[in-house]
């Protein structure tokens, strides 16, 4: 018995130092550190980078991150009642000084028996490490509290039917509060929507329905997404825009931009409405020719009543080198973003962001026909919008062809 007792009061000395044995397994993250690792990779920093810092592989890292999904762990507020870290440091250096409990418990204010109780349960007065103790408290304190969708079955089924439509979890969350003003128990946030898909622990809903999320991750990333583009000569610049087209207040004006597939070669035009955010989307050959792209554009756009056709702007590929004739067949002006700005024709760029959902990135475009295009543009214009106040672009479009008739 007085070996064993020897030996734990070793191990503890030597860990206390930061050596370890070969043969025993390496620490374990405390939830400080864990924190400081999630922060630094949603920071951008490179996994390699992190892993060396805390002395673990970047697969470690990575099943470390995988846990929570992306998500800042939550740190609860400590009861008064609960002793701090400081509190046991004081402990341990009492103990160390040979201090007896009640003395110990007058110097913090804490009952005798708070202070015999928590060293007697974490190492006994020669074992007691505060640093070990606090992680002890901390991992016990964490309780198994069900989610509200585990809780509320009904509810966890109408979320996974959405999501199966691909509506984002803001969508859902909105749509569910409009359906059931007086039913807290059919309400739930995008929050508890995004945990419950990314974090491991939980699981109430499963986590294949995060493939129908728009990016089909498993946890958040920091995204960036540069963008190149191409002079076209004598064009009209988006600065050269009229006013009324800023504001939105008038249908009818356009914003486009190709939709690239695997090989470079195969691509869709893209067409979103910016007061209604109506999406249509239009079938390239795989030449994707300047002459091509107009074509195509030219039929769908003058398929449109005539106050729907005021501007069309476009990113600056040189697919739209055509712009000129294009304006004289649909009377549709054009006008151009500046260099790598993206962000100037944000509608069809979110737009695009969510069609790569049914059109991942590094998968061929040229399969597709029209109307299976249509069909998916068809199903995009269903889904409510925040910003048209939850309705559907469908519907947002169909009010402004009434008014301009």
């Amino acid at each position: 018995m007085q070996v064993r007792r020897q030996a734990r009061r070793v191990r503890r000395v030597l860990l206390d130092l930061g050596v370890r044995s070969g043969r025993r397994r390496a620490r374990r993250l405390t939830s400080l550190e864990y924190r400081e690792v999630l922060t630094r990779s949603l920071g951008g920093e490179d996994f390699r980078t992190i892993a060396a810092a805390y002395g673990f592989c970047v697969g470690s890292v990575r099943r470390l991150l995988a846990r929570t999904g992306g998500f800042h762990l939550r740190l609860k507020a400590r009861a008064k009642r609960n002793l701090s870290l400081a509190e046991r440091e004081e402990i341990s250096k009492s103990l160390a000084a040979g201090k007896s409990f009640r003395a110990i418990a007058r110097q913090l204010g804490r009952a005798p028996s708070t202070i015999s109780r928590e060293v007697n349960a974490k190492g006994k007065r020669n074992e007691y490490r505060a640093w070990w103790a606090d992680e002890v408290f901390v991992r016990q304190s964490v309780r198994p509290k069900l989610g509200k969708l585990a809780r509320q079955p009904e509810l966890e089924g109408e979320v996974a039917r959405l999501l199966h439509y691909r509506w984002s979890p803001q969508q859902i969350a909105a749509i569910l509060k409009q359906a059931h003003p007086r039913q807290p128990e059919m309400q739930v946030s995008a929050e508890t929507i995004y945990r419950s898909l990314f974090i491991q622990s939980r699981g109430e809903l499963r986590r294949e329905l995060a493939r129908y999320l728009r990016t089909g991750r498993a946890r958040r990333y920091p995204q960036t997404r540069p963008e190149t583009g191409g002079s076209l000569g004598d064009i009209l610049t988006i600065s050269e825009r009229p006013a009324s087209v800023e504001d939105r207040a008038v249908p009818g004006h356009w914003e486009g931009d190709l939709l690239m597939g695997k090989d470079g070669k195969s691509a869709i035009a893209t067409l979103v409405e910016r007061k209604t955010r109506f999406v249509m989307l239009v079938r390239l050959g795989r030449n994707r020719t300047a002459e091509e792209v107009r074509k195509a554009l030219t039929g769908r756009i003058l398929g449109l009543p005539e106050q729907l056709r005021r501007t069309l702007t476009w990113d600056r590929g040189r697919e739209m080198a055509q712009h000129a004739r294009f304006s004289v067949d649909t009377n549709v002006k054009v006008y151009f973003c500046d260099p790598h700005s993206p962000w100037q024709r944000g509608s069809n760029e979110n737009t695009n962001g969510l069609l790569r959902q049914y059109f991942p990135k590094g998968t061929p475009l040229s399969g597709y026909t029209q109307q299976e295009l249509d069909d998916v543009a068809n199903e995009l214009n269903g889904r409510p919008r925040m910003t048209l106040g939850w309705k559907n672009p469908a519907q947002a479009f169909a009010q402004a062809v009434a008014t301009t008739a």
